[in-house]
């Protein structure tokens, strides 16, 4: 299988902004609103996680998975017989968000609690990938995506394994973000209180890599000692 990488994260440059329309228009908090692609896509970068929403026979669903994205697109992948995979295959709009928790608020009142966050939504209709070529390299992103260096020494999807794997792709078009960054907000009148006020700062932080009992290689690569997610911002 071709499974080479011919997409580069760094496609998004010059940074431009995303286009305010009325699903993105941020109301409440307003001052919030981050409309930048770059800020955007490096909060798509560094989250593993997102929850993609969508109908179902007339009723709500909220399904996590795994995303990643490549230049202007964001892609989902999933078992071919998945009822979400299915679905969006077909266009059914979905809407798809991201929050990654730095930190929590601790104000002098419990009202004003609150934390630092980052967060992106994504809205749109996806369709599924079927060129074989590409589906591969996308999917071998997906890898470096969560991962980087392991593409490289790991066995890739085999034809059957593609054919049992659906991959949605979105366009990034109708996009805006959310972030909240700083200390407490206290009302003037409780500034006097004899409480501790500031911020926890809360990060991702892995392990140290436990190899299989059944694996022939007993050192853990290089790739794998001091995992962690490019953070952009604070």
């Amino acid at each position: 299988m071709n499974n080479q990488l011919p997409f580069s994260q760094s496609e998004n440059k010059p940074s431009k902004a995303f286009a305010v329309t009325d699903k993105t228009k941020l109301k409440r908090v307003a001052n919030r609103a981050v409309y930048d692609k770059q800020e955007i896509y490096a909060i798509l970068d560094e989250s593993l996680l997102c929850h993609v929403a969508f109908d179902w026979n007339g009723a709500p669903a909220l399904i996590p998975t795994a995303h990643w994205r490549i230049g202007d697109h964001l892609y989902l992948h999933g078992s071919r017989k998945s009822r979400m995979m299915e679905i969006l295959a077909n266009g059914v709009p979905a809407c798809i968000a991201v929050t990654l928790v730095d930190g929590l608020v601790l104000a002098r009142s419990t009202f004003h609690h609150s934390m630092n966050y980052r967060s992106v939504i994504v809205y749109g209709s996806g369709r599924e990938v079927t060129d074989p070529t590409k589906k591969d390299a996308v999917l071998a992103q997906f890898v470096e995506h969560v991962i980087p260096g392991r593409n490289a020494e790991a066995r890739p999807a085999n034809a059957t394994e593609l054919k049992a794997t659906s991959l949605i792709e979105f366009d990034l078009k109708e996009v805006s973000a959310k972030i909240r960054r700083g200390g407490p907000k206290d009302d003037a009148e409780d500034m006097q209180r004899d409480v501790w006020a500031g911020t926890i700062p809360l990060t991702l932080t892995a392990g140290a890599p436990i190899t299989a009992a059944d694996s022939k290689v007993a050192a853990a690569p290089a790739y794998t000692q001091n995992y962690t997610r490019v953070k952009t911002t604070v």
